[in-house]
């Protein structure tokens, strides 16, 4: 299906044409014409499918008539980078309207995002705690919203934002359009779901199983060796956008450390970074000034970067929801990725749960010409840090070391990307 046959406004063609897009992805075929008609929406899709696109345009249709120069629709987030990349979307698709949007979130002066309020933005992208510090101070008014988008509600929830979303749903007019995206549905978001919209129309594509357009591998290795298998990998892989991932913020800036003192121009994403320090990040890591970017969970959702070959997986993941989204950020809009995974023995249960999802064995690899059998450091006496002898920032008790032949004897390096 074109865009063409929508029969959106055709003032928009001008920022379609604009980004590139031709045929619809199926969740804006599913999504478009139900939003069009006013249809409250219950969505789940796949990372990387379109879904921005698929309420974005709506949107900008219907604020093309009536009211200018005030709030008429407002988008919940997450995160401040998911914000940031909305509004993104949002300014490229209204490239031949005079509609103006503006983002909101924390971690930077109030000033400007005040005056883009005065200044008659349409469309707020959002994230609560600042959302909710503007409009009791007075400067965000919601009495003229007419469309409702809570985005990433089960990441929401992850965060501990329920409560205030359900506090900015109070705030808006009852008489709205809502249309709320998730990829799984706990207890608290499907009650969020049922106080917040009005029978929904539900558009599921599948978001139960990592995209079909990634190659996974495993890495089994010692933990203690994880650092200088993830070097010798990047050596080995054409590393022109690679996106890692940590479980932790201090190692995340750990890793990244590791990796610079190899050579390699990286950088890291993280929550303790700055708001100025992330967005220098993230533009660097889009324009290719970092080829490299180590990132705990803050990226896992929402993160549009285009063509990244590889995500690689430090530490795996506690779930494996957040697995599919690590490696969603790959293997998007139907190019092909790789998601390496390092993993160790106390990863097994989490493998097991992802090899009954995808339904086959998740491919082990050993990396031809580098060492597994150096032995773990001793450890330090209990209340002391021994010097030099390097440590993984993990609190969980030792286990002996795992070698190759543990896993079998595939012995693949990884393929380069051509």
């Amino acid at each position: 299906m074109n865009f063409e046959q929508f029969n959106l406004d055709s003032r928009l063609m001008v920022g379609i044409t604009k980004a590139g897009y031709e045929t619809a992805t199926p969740i804006q075929e599913a999504a478009i014409p139900a939003a069009l008609r006013g249809r409250d929406i219950i969505g789940t899709a796949q990372t990387g499918t379109g879904k921005t696109a698929a309420f974005v345009l709506p949107i900008l249709h219907k604020l093309l008539n009536g009211p200018r120069h005030v709030a008429r629709a407002l988008i919940v987030t997450p995160t401040r980078e998911l914000a940031e990349q909305i509004n993104d979307v949002i300014r490229e698709l209204s490239a031949g309207t005079k509609i103006k949007s503006a983002t909101i979130y924390g971690g930077v002066g109030a000033g400007p995002q005040i005056k883009a309020l005065r200044d008659g933005a349409e469309i707020l992208v959002a994230c609560p705690g600042r959302l909710l510090d503007l409009i009791q101070q007075g400067h965000a008014k919601m009495a003229k919203i007419e469309i409702l988008v809570l985005d990433e509600a089960d990441r929401m929830f992850d965060m501990g934002f329920l409560p205030d979303v359900r506090r900015i749903v109070k705030a808006v007019p009852v008489q709205r359009q809502t249309m709320m995206f998730s990829a799984t549905f706990p207890a608290d978001v499907e009650l969020l779901a049922a106080q917040a919209l009005k029978q929904p129309q539900k558009i599921a594509m599948g978001i139960s199983r990592p995209a079909y357009t990634v190659t996974h591998a495993l890495y089994p290795v010692p933990p203690h060796l994880k650092s200088g298998l993830l070097i010798e990998l990047l050596k080995h892989t054409d590393t022109d956008s690679v996106l890692i991932f940590t479980r932790t913020k201090y190692r995340a800036q750990k890793v990244a450390s590791q990796i610079h003192r190899a050579g390699f121009n990286v950088t890291s994403l993280h929550g303790d970074r700055s708001q100025g320090q992330r967005q220098s990040a993230l533009k660097g890591f889009k324009d290719g000034t970092h080829p490299i970017m180590v990132a705990t969970d803050i990226a896992a959702r929402g993160l549009d970067v285009e063509s990244i070959s590889h995500v690689i997986n430090y530490d795996m993941p506690d779930t494996a929801d957040a697995y599919i989204h690590r490696i969603g950020r790959t293997g998007r809009a139907q190019r092909t990725g790789d998601a390496f995974t390092l993993v160790t023995p106390e990863d097994n249960d989490m493998i097991r749960i992802l090899e009954r999802i995808m339904g086959q064995p998740l491919k082990r690899e050993t990396l031809e010409g580098f060492d597994y059998s150096p032995p773990a450091p001793p450890r330090s006496a209990p209340g002391t840090r021994g010097r030099g002898a390097p440590r993984e920032d993990s609190r969980r008790p030792p286990r002996p070391a795992p070698t190759p032949s543990h896993y079998g004897k595939n012995r693949l390096a990884p393929r380069r990307r051509k």
